[in-house]
């Protein structure tokens, strides 16, 4: 019997041809592929299709090479970084910047196959597969051998012997077997474990004996040194160290104060309009000066964060003794200075160009000089009754230019009428009186038929800036006199200025035509003095202490009310009311003095119980003339000038209306 494929005829294949136009294809009966004659449009030259903008180059300009260098320089990397530098005090440029630019990063748990961990894994993973599929691969070699075994016994019962039958199929069973075992097997999936199981390994190495080793010397010579030391030389030569280490002590306590001192500027002034905050800073007292009053602040024209600060009493039933202290910004737990007095210090002011030397007026009439170079706390120079001392309070003091022998002199004035120039001549106080007040339009008649004149009582008065003879006087009688260091005898003007006592009278920094006046009659005043009517009128609702220009601008000024409120304006800004209305003290206590820093944007303000509190100013309390575009801005004497001079043209225009 034969098998199937035996049995069917086989087929010849014929070759067939298929004639197409002029070319004849033929299909070849191996291959398959058909072969055409007749290709000639193929090999027709191709022609080079050009984009109409491309340019026409030359030769010379196809070869020319252009050299690009890449860096590993960041373009976008900031070149001007600074640093501040704690050692100098100032801002520095670093040299190196970093250049590494990170494009992109993710956190992962994946090895690097090149790693020692990662070719550790592998070769691990690699020793697992390769025993499961030698494993897998045994097993069913052996179930299959078993299967053939058995199958084959039946078969060689029912074939005859020689038969040819029997060979195929014996060779399709081992055909069979010999494809399965070369077949490579898939290594079974494993399951993967927990990453977060984790496990540490741990090995415990040979720790090595601890030896000890000594060497003995011989001991360093001794010798006994014994003196005998003073303690109050010891305490002199310490001085300057100790206050040293106690400034470093209380700038570490109060560094919070010092950091907003000096950076701190509030951010709520940008979405507020015109309208600012004080924000107070520190706070000096002295348990020696409690139950005295702050009578007098002054700032030192020259070392900037030094202050003094004059102690007395301005109640007549309660008058005692007095202080002069002076404190610095650098340590405000402890004064620098302190003077102490019989009477009351009723004024105070540091000479400009010799910023040691400090006039005081005492409320028993007396002017005194003190030396700070001077460690002993008496007056260098003191007035007296045969010198010409005044016979009521001295209210104010004030330094003037040397005379024509160049010797230092100052000014002072009193309830009693007088205003008296003190000269230092050598060792002693000189006084001439320059003038003395009379009350005008009031006389009194004795029965003798003389005429009396009422004596005025002064009680402030300021000098102007560029005028060398004129000065300005306050009255308890609410008037103001414009005087002449040339008349003795007569004032210039008269003003009728406010209801009380006048507290202060102050001429503006910059305009030499306007000054300022407070009162306790609760209002602030602002003149021109070519003007007897006033320019700018504010009630301030309580008793107003006292009034102060800022330095740094001709429409700022502050004044303290003695309800303890601190008020700011700002003509520029709105010239009708306060800019800033803040309580820095509690209501009982009544605010007597205020101050501009000469430098800083600080003020400093004192009141009835000895307290002296300094604030800080926001920037809407300072504002400066913003910049325009292409334009600089104009700063200086005469921009200030100009800034008022616009205020009071408006007034002046509505006063001729009226």
């Amino acid at each position: 019997m034969l098998p199937a494929s035996a049995k069917a005829p086989h087929k010849q294949p014929h070759k067939q041809s298929i004639s197409i136009g002029r070319g004849t294809r033929k299909r070849d009966e191996d291959s398959g592929t058909e072969v055409g004659e007749g290709t000639d449009e193929w090999a027709q030259s191709k022609a080079t299709v050009r984009p109409p903008d491309q340019l026409e180059l030359t030769d010379a300009e196809l070869k020319e090479e252009f050299t690009r260098i890449l860096t590993a320089n960041n373009p976008h990397a900031p070149q001007n970084i600074v640093r501040y530098s704690f050692k100098e005090g100032t801002y520095k440029p670093i040299g190196f910047v970093n250049q590494l630019a990170v494009h992109y990063t993710q956190v992962g748990n994946l090895i690097p196959k090149d790693s020692d961990e990662g070719r550790r894994q592998h070769y691990r993973d690699e020793l697992v597969a390769v025993s499961y599929q030698g494993s897998q691969e045994s097993v069913k070699v052996i179930s299959e051998t078993g299967d053939l075994e058995e199958d084959e016994e039946p078969k060689e019962l029912e074939t005859e012997p020689g038969s040819q039958t029997d060979v195929p199929a014996a060779g399709a069973g081992e055909k069979v077997t010999e494809e399965e075992l070369m077949t490579p097997k898939q290594p079974k999936e494993r399951k993967l474990t927990n990453q977060f199981n984790f496990s540490e390994r741990a090995s415990q190495t040979y720790n090595n004996p601890v030896r000890d080793r000594e060497c003995q010397t011989e001991p360093p010579p001794r010798t006994n040194f014994s003196a005998t030391a003073n303690q109050t030389d010891d305490l002199i030569k310490l001085s300057q160290a100790t206050k040293i280490m106690e400034r470093m002590v209380n700038q570490n306590t109060y560094d919070d104060i010092a950091q907003d001192f000096k950076y701190y500027d509030d951010a709520a002034d940008e979405y507020r309009d015109q309208v600012g905050t004080l924000l107070p800073l520190w706070k000096f007292q002295n348990d020696k000066a409690k139950r005295l009053s702050v009578t007098a602040l002054c700032w030192n024209p020259k070392y900037r964060d030094l202050f003094a600060v004059g102690y007395g009493s301005y109640d007549f039933m309660k008058q005692s003794r007095g202080m002069l202290l002076l404190y610095s910004l650098k340590n405000p737990s402890f004064p620098e200075y302190m003077f102490g007095s019989n009477s009351g210090v009723m004024c105070l002011d540091i000479h400009v160009d010799h910023p040691y030397l400090v006039a005081v007026g005492h409320y028993d009439g007396n002017v005194a000089i003190y030396n700070l170079k001077k460690p002993h706390s008496q007056p260098s120079f003191c007035s007296s009754a045969k010198s010409g001392k005044h016979s009521d309070p001295v209210w104010q003091v004030k330094w003037q230019k040397d005379d024509m022998d160049q010797n230092l002199n100052f000014f002072s004035v009193s309830s009693d009428g007088r205003i008296v120039s003190w000269t230092l001549v050598k060792r002693k106080l000189v006084h001439v009186d320059v003038i003395k007040l009379k009350v005008e339009g009031s006389t009194t008649e004795v029965p003798e038929g003389l005429q009396l004149h009422p004596v005025g009582c002064g009680t402030a008065f300021d000098f102007h800036k560029e005028i060398d003879y004129m000065f300005l006087v306050g009255t308890e009688e609410g008037k103001i006199y414009k005087c002449s260091k040339s008349y003795s005898s007569q004032f210039l003007d008269t003003y009728d200025a406010h209801n009380t006592s006048v507290d202060t009278v102050s001429w503006n920094p910059y305009h030499t035509k306007v000054f300022m006046s407070c009162s306790s009659d609760w209002t602030v005043k602002i003149w021109d003095h070519t003007i007897k009517t006033p320019m700018f009128i504010y009630d301030l609702n309580s008793a107003v202490g006292d009034v102060a220009w800022a330095p740094y601008s001709s429409t700022v000024f502050a004044a303290v009310t003695t309800d303890g409120k601190a008020h700011i304006f700002d003509l520029a800004i709105n010239k009708y009311e306060a800019i800033c209305n803040q309580p820095v003290a509690a209501k009982k206590n009544r605010l007597t003095h205020v101050q501009f820093n000469l430098i800083h944007p600080i003020i400093i303000v004192g009141d009835d119980r000895g307290h002296i509190i300094s604030l800080k100013l926001s920037p809407n309390l300072r504002k400066m003339p913003k910049e325009k575009k292409g334009q600089e801005v104009q700063k200086g004497p005469a921009v200030e000038i100009a800034k008022l001079d616009k205020l009071l043209n408006l007034v002046r225009e509505v006063k001729i209306k009226t």
